[in-house]
């Protein structure tokens, strides 16, 4: 797990609960359609397990 991931928020965090908002928040995510590049770590893939309904995720392999 050594390479980068594309996550994308792809579903409003309206009427969502605080624990999710902080998740996206803790991703780096603020806006809807909106993509962040992150290193593939056992906390970062944990995060987006726990809101996998919001978002996307993309493996981009190494050094991307």
């Amino acid at each position: 797990m050594s390479g980068t991931l594309r996550i994308t928020l792809v579903r409003g965090l309206s009427g969502r609960n605080e624990y999710h908002r902080r998740v996206v928040k803790g991703l780096g995510l603020t806006r809807t359609n909106r993509a962040v590049v992150r290193q593939d770590t056992p906390e970062i893939r944990g995060m987006v397990e726990k809101v996998k309904f919001l978002v996307r995720m993309e493996e981009l392999g190494e050094g991307k």
